[in-house]
């Protein structure tokens, strides 16, 4: 069966890198016979605050506004604002959501930012007991791609700015994994505006080749649910226990006080 992309774009301009990007996949994958929908936040004009007026009609508690338990309950009965029902019908269609956009302060732009905080409602996207690996969305593939202000040598463990895996980890583990998406590696488009136009033209030209074969990519490692302790939510003993010789911690952010896995979240199978 052909299957259906979701591209969520975040940049100002069609000159851009980022939409030479969004332009690329949607031609391959299209040519792949797959459905592509791009979501092309600033032209939509989409709105990034979370407020109550996500919500139709009256909220639970007015005086003590909870955005997650409202839009829940917001959700269950059919009360969100259309932007957001239209963007959650288009991402229960989807097998794979790319987000595609320019690095803004180490995280993506506040207008995608606005789109995971009301889009990936509770209910919708994850519940108190369906997270991670039991994640509501895990039947999906997710993936991160974009560019840098910065070079590759910046982004190290010796680097400036700090080791590219660890800036990933909150986005990557907190926000796609914890909705149960399959997390394919990022595609990080190095320093694009410090780069020749035939560089810049070689960055299009790997990621072209890289789509050819993306829906078959096997995604990034993360512990599932059932290895933490379902009250305290450590890490059970037979996992610490089993893990306790190797070198290398879990993942970036659980691991056991040991090094960091290389690559772990830049690379399958780190």
């Amino acid at each position: 069966m052909a299957k259906k992309v979701l591209i969520v774009f975040a940049h100002q301009s069609s000159a851009s890198f980022n939409a030479a990007a969004k332009s690329a996949a949607v031609e391959v994958l299209t040519a792949q016979g797959c459905t592509v929908e791009v979501s092309d936040l600033y032209a939509m004009n989409f709105k990034a605050a979370a407020t109550a007026e996500d919500i139709k009609g009256d909220v639970k508690d007015a005086e003590h506004f909870r955005y997650q338990e409202e839009t829940r309950l917001a959700w269950e009965e059919g009360r969100l604002v259309e932007d957001i029902t239209a963007e959650q019908t288009k991402l229960t269609e989807a097998d794979l959501l790319i987000f595609q956009f320019p690095m803004y302060w180490f995280s993506v732009p506040a207008i995608m930012k606005g789109w995971i905080d009301r889009v990936l409602t509770c209910g919708f996207a994850f519940t108190g007991e369906k997270r991670y690996s039991q994640g509501l969305l895990k039947e999906k593939k997710a993936m991160l791609s974009f560019t840098t202000g910065s070079l590759e040598s910046m982004f190290s463990s010796t680097g400036i700015n700090g080791d590219m895996n660890v800036t990933l980890w909150p986005i990557q583990n907190g926000i796609l994994h914890y909705c149960g998406f399959q997390v394919l590696p990022p595609q990080i488009f190095w320093a694009p505006s410090c780069a020749s136009p035939e560089a810049r033209q070689t960055m299009l030209e790997g990621w072209r080749s890289r789509l050819q074969g993306l829906l078959e990519e096997k995604p990034l490692s993360f512990i599932s649910l059932d290895c933490f302790d379902p009250k305290a939510f450590q890490l059970t003993p037979d996992v610490q226990e089993k893990h306790a010789s190797q070198e290398f911690g879990l993942t970036v952010g659980i691991h056991l006080g040991k090094p960091l896995p290389p690559q772990n979240q830049m690379k399958a199978g780190c």
